[in-house]
């Protein structure tokens, strides 16, 4: 009976949050106000239940979520990406990559998935890598006479993969909620991230050979030497992806550290660039603050919700009232699924994470899959939600690029959003292609 009151209460709370985000509060400020609730308010309806002191249990909370040496590699590869973002990387990005797609089936719509997966690396921004990838090739392929809804919908479709491919805004936060390794987390986003992309390129050339008319002739062919000559501008910063993931890769630093020599490799590279300037500089830190403010906020609040949710007994209350419905591991994890879109029409992709990993995790550990596995699974659903109307936020770049109304863009994207949906299935069938990498990497 006791479980039955708890989970009644995990309802209870959710519509609180759903109360107090109608009202517009700000998302880390309405999960505190939630845990407020949920520590204040159900002792008083659920008598069994024990009370605890609020401010105690609220600054401790905090405190435990945002002092962590590891969250500090947040900002820093947020300001590694902003400091990027202000250089002309994404015109020598279209420039260099250019030559070498002439020949593929689809030309250079490639070029929205191979930059949008470069860029991606250093972001880790999804909105970030549609928006700067879409600035120029988004004009140049509708000139050059592509099939705008096919660029459209490619273009917000990569643009996912700032999220999946390290390092990854949202990885970090997820690590930090679930206490789990965020270099097994990086580690583990490679195959998929990789697999997507090729998803992705293999729907391009086979929808262009199935509408050769909607795909203009290649350029003339460009011998070998000038191909590499107009990817100089590019290689620096492939170079500098190449070391800093490599360093965490091979174990020669940690996130926090490896995101450190990001920053400092970005300056050089804007510097050399002749793009860093004092505006530049300050404009690409506040702008490195005020996302990762809004983050860290998002954090705390989740953090004393969480809290407030474990000392309640409201997370295992769920967790076994899922175990005794005798759902299979395969059936929980397509209810995420479904869950996970739904709540993407409405809230971001950060805010998802840390809303729900208080409830989830007790429930995926005791179906048997592995932190890191669910981790990577989490991402890709989000991705979906950035491609989901009304609140898809590469939708939102889009049509700001484009012109073109939310839910035309999101017609246009629809392909992706399948395909995506196809990697989650790959994923959970075969959950080696996640789980393999870290485990053969970090063996030794």
């Amino acid at each position: 009976m006791m479980e039955l009151a708890l989970t009644e209460a995990g309802l209870l709370l959710l519509l609180c949050l759903f109360f107090f985000l109608g009202l517009g509060v700000w998302i880390g400020l309405a999960l505190a106000l939630v845990g407020l609730v949920g520590i204040v308010a159900l002792p008083m309806l659920i008598p069994a239940m024990p009370t605890f002191p609020a401010e105690k249990v609220m600054g401790t909370a905090i405190w435990q979520s945002l002092a962590s040496w590891t969250l500090a590699a947040l900002p820093l590869f947020i300001w590694m990406g902003e400091i990027l973002f202000r250089t002309k990387l994404s015109e020598d990005m279209f420039r260099g990559l250019a030559p070498w797609v002439q020949r593929l089936p689809g030309r250079l719509m490639h070029v929205n998935v191979i930059g949008c997966g470069i860029f991606a690396a250093v972001s880790g921004s999804s909105a970030a890598t549609a928006a700067t990838i879409g600035k120029m090739s988004l004009p140049a392929l509708v000139q050059r006479g592509y099939h705008a809804p096919m660029a459209i919908g490619s273009l917000a479709g990569a643009g996912t993969l700032g999220l999946l491919i390290p390092p990854s805004i949202v990885m970090i936060v997820y690590g930090v909620a679930a206490e789990v390794s965020i270099v097994r987390l990086f580690i583990a986003g490679v195959l998929p991230g990789i697999m997507l992309m090729v998803l992705f390129s293999g729907y391009i050339a086979v929808w262009s050979l199935l509408n050769p008319k909607l795909t203009p002739p290649p350029d003339p062919p460009m011998p070998f030497l000038q191909k590499v000559r107009e990817s100089g501008q590019l290689i620096p910063v492939v170079l500098l992806i190449g070391f800093v993931m490599g360093s965490i890769y091979l174990g020669w630093a940690t996130a926090t550290e490896a995101a450190v020599f990001g920053v400092v490799g970005a300056l050089a590279l804007s510097a050399w660039g002749r793009t860093l300037s004092w505006k530049s500089f300050t404009d690409s830190l506040m702008g490195a603050v005020r996302l990762s403010c809004m983050i860290n906020l998002i954090l705390a609040g989740a953090a004393f919700l969480t809290q407030a949710m474990a000392y309640s007994g409201v997370p295992a209350a769920m967790a076994a009232w899922v175990g005794s419905q005798g759902f299979s591991p395969y059936m929980i994890i397509f209810f995420l699924t479904i869950i996970y879109l739904i709540l993407g029409c409405f809230i971001d992709g950060i805010s998802m994470i840390v809303l729900t990993v208080s409830v989830v995790l007790p429930i995926i550990q005791g179906t048997g899959f592995d932190l890191v596995w669910f981790g990577i699974f989490i991402v890709l659903v989000v991705e979906l939600a950035q491609i989901t109307p009304p609140v898809g936020f590469n939708l939102f770049v889009l049509q700001g690029l484009s012109g073109k109304g939310i839910f035309e863009v999101a017609r246009y994207t629809l392909p992706f959003f399948w395909l995506m949906l196809v990697a989650v299935a790959i994923v959970t069938v075969f959950p080696a292609i996640v789980t393999w990498l870290p485990q053969t990497m970090l063996a030794r």
